[in-house]
């Protein structure tokens, strides 16, 4: 009964097939209004992913629409083309755009099976519809064959047949997000297309039939299966041996995807250049195969993401820790709503402090979680990060380094007729301090004493001068770091210490070239000249003892294997109020980094929170990792050079006079001066008393 009836059936497809062959100019025009022009097929080209690279070329990201990277047939070997030509167009050189033969198989399986199954198309027909899937399409329709064979007509005289073979090659999908026979080679086999062998070549051809279903990351058994039938049909057809066919089958598939480069690998980074690039570029970001070569070193990433792991594990651990824990909301997957986050986060930043290149960031903790950059974007309390901006001010208005202020109880009459009465980190009041050991011990009544002498406008606008440009109110709390600022500011401010009063503008792109190699668009270093040389080197030499000897001591400490003496480093610790914010800001006369830590929603972190101890641990452990890594990563320096106007002299610490011969040696201090501007009167304090008169008690 079927083939009684079925045979008219298959008679018709098989007419309907010689009309489509026949078909006239007229009947082409009225279904294919829409279909591309010829120009159009001229002047097509495939779409090309923007790569991003780092600062010594390595492959960091791409950009795209569509993940290619075009490849000249040419450069393949023969047996790459031929494993298409195989399994997809056996008579690929022999037919016009159109396998007739072919057509009419399909035709009649497509009556036999009361559908439209597909399988007729060409090589040509398939890059026709993949040249223009909008104008053309891809579901199963009359119209959608029609529209395709006439374009495919048009290809075939507009290009060669290995010119159409190039192009369906680096067009098609491979899957898993993969364009193009490059990109696919690199990512399923971390070899580039050019050394491909025959059992990969088949493969690779096997996997566009349907990449979800022969992709070897998703179904290996069909992926063998379809991998060595495209072997047997290139026996079949003389392109290998019977005995080679059989040798390739037994190659092993890949398990998982090689070479190319994590997918996520600094996300923050590659975001935030994407956004600066597509504001200038557009659409044209993602499809014409721009080269970016960026500021980004891969293995300072790498250290800097390391080092923040290792700190988030330090804070967690803590007994005191009371919050939800990054790996317990991820296990009830859990994420972020808009720029917030219910677990801890972490910011970490590090840069040419000479240039302003930007050579790591990381700008939260889980990218897919929060695309905010907390780098770029935060506005955090600095706590005492904020301090050396005071000191600057001061040491700028020619208040020198000896200059003392006494540590002791303190309050003010506020505005609204409050009273503000600051407190130290530490409870006990330490009497005389003269800057060096106010920076050390991050003294914070001293210091407000200071901002209050020198001018809160004058240590606004020294603060405005070396970076930061977030509002800062004249406030006494502002001196210890009440106004809230940017963290890649800060490391501006800080590189304008590091690098002597001249202040990088910060960077992360270098150029960016087109598919032919030509400059689109370059980005130089720009430095500005903002803060006395002089007074910056003795500043940056106060910062040094907190590193070495002070509350940034964790960052040396051997304990935690961090960076050792013979590496010259400066830098300030930052905890606010409620130590919701803690800060290790530092640099080498190398490389500068910024570390943060707290909560998207303020809240005390632990109770025992504090920049020294847990944010300089990070910064230390990169940058021993920078220093003496397996290679390292950069050379270690030489010390920073004082300039020629520099004077060191002998002080007593606590009147910040030259010293006497009673001093005690517990008080003297060595202290840098701009030449003309250091002490010259004999402490008088240690003496002893003049007759009659008893001694007077010191700054009490």
């Amino acid at each position: 009964m079927l083939v009684r009836w079925r045979l008219p059936l298959i008679i018709v497809a098989v007419a309907l097939v010689g009309s489509v062959a026949g078909v006239s100019t007229g009947s082409w025009q009225s279904v294919c209004r829409d279909c591309p022009s010829v120009a159009q097929i001229y002047a097509w080209e495939p779409k090309s992913s923007t790569k991003l690279l780092s600062h010594d070329g390595k492959l960091i990201a791409e950009l795209f629409q569509e993940r290619r990277t075009p490849v000249q047939i040419e450069t393949l070997p023969p047996y790459v083309k031929q494993a298409f030509i195989a399994v997809e167009d056996k008579r690929f050189y022999h037919h016009e755009g159109l396998d007739y033969r072919r057509i009419a198989g399909a035709a009649v399986r497509n009556v036999l099976s009361f559908g439209i199954t597909g399988g007729a198309s060409t090589i040509t027909q398939q890059l026709a519809r993949n040249m223009f899937p909008e104008e053309i399409g891809f579901r199963k329709r009359i119209a959608r064959k029609l529209k395709e064979a006439k374009v495919a007509r048009e290809i075939e005289k507009v290009y060669t047949k290995d010119q159409i073979l190039e192009a369906y090659i680096n067009q098609i999908h491979y899957g898993h997000g993969w364009h193009g026979i490059e990109t696919a080679a690199q990512h399923y086999y971390g070899k580039p297309a050019a050394q491909l062998n025959p059992a990969e070549a088949a493969m690779l051809a096997a996997v566009i039939k349907l990449t979800g279903r022969f992709s070897p990351f998703v179904n290996p058994e069909n992926a063998e299966t379809r991998r060595n039938l495209v072997l047997d049909l290139m026996a079949r057809q003389g392109y290998l041996e019977e005995s080679e066919a059989a040798q390739w089958k037994q190659q092993p598939l890949p398990t998982e995807p090689q070479g190319g480069y994590e997918s996520r690998f600094a996300p923050y980074f590659v975001e935030s250049i994407r956004i600066v690039l597509d504001d200038r570029f557009g659409n044209d970001l993602y499809r014409r195969g721009y080269k970016v070569y960026t500021t980004l070193d891969v293995g300072m990433q790498r250290a800097a993401q390391a080092a923040l792991d290792s700190g988030f594990a330090r804070i967690e651990r803590s007994p005191s820790f009371r919050h939800p824990k990054y790996g317990d909301v991820k296990a009830a997957k859990q994420g972020g709503k808009g720029n917030q986050t219910t677990y801890l986060q972490g910011l970490f930043v590090a840069m040419d402090p000479q240039t302003g290149a930007i050579r790591a960031m990381i700008g939260g903790r889980d990218f897919r979680d929060s695309k905010f950059n907390r780098v770029t974007q935060a506005l955090r309390q600095p706590g005492s990060v904020f301090k050396p901006f005071v000191f600057a001010a001061a040491l700028n208005s020619g208040l020198p380094a000896s200059h003392v202020l006494v540590d002791e109880p303190f309050s003010m009459e506020q505005v609204d007729g409050t009273v503000w009465a600051p407190k130290n980190f530490d409870p006990d009041f330490r009497g005389p301090l003269a800057y060096r050991e106010i920076l050390k011990s991050s003294v914070n009544i001293p210091t407000i004493k200071l901002g209050l002498e020198v001018g809160l406008e004058s240590v606004i606008q020294q603060a405005r001068r070396m970076g930061l440009e977030t509002p800062i109110p004249p406030y006494p709390s502002t001196s210890i770091g009440a106004a809230d600022v940017i963290p890649l500011q800060v490391a501006k401010a800080y590189s304008t210490i590091a690098n002597g009063g001249i202040r990088p503008t910060p960077f992360s792109i270098v150029r960016v070239e087109d598919a032919e190699g030509r400059l689109l668009f370059e980005q130089r270093a720009q430095r500005t000249v903002v803060a006395d040389s002089a007074n910056m080197a003795i500043l940056r030499d106060l910062m040094r003892t907190v590193v070495d000897n002070g509350t940034g001591y964790s960052a040396r400490d051997p304990r935690l294997g961090n960076l050792p003496y013979d590496v010259p480093a400066a830098g300030k610790t930052g905890t606010n109020n409620d130590a919701t914010d803690i800060w290790f800001a530092g640099f080498t006369p190398n490389l500068l980094a910024v570390v943060w830590f707290g909560f998207d929603k303020p809240k005390t972190i632990v109770r025992t929170a504090a920049g020294g101890v847990y944010a300089a641990p990070v910064w230390g452990q990169f940058m021993r990792s920078v220093y003496y890594g397996k290679p390292p990563l950069l050379p270690k320096p030489a010390p920073w050079a004082l300039p020629a106007n520099i004077v060191t002299r002998e002080i007593d610490r606590l009147s910040g006079m030259l010293t006497g011969a009673d001093c005690k040696p517990e008080d003297r201090r060595n202290e840098l001066f701009v030449a003309g501007t250091e002490p010259t009167a004999i402490c008088d304090l240690h003496g002893p008393p003049l007759l009659g008169q008893p001694a007077q008690p010191i700054g009490y």
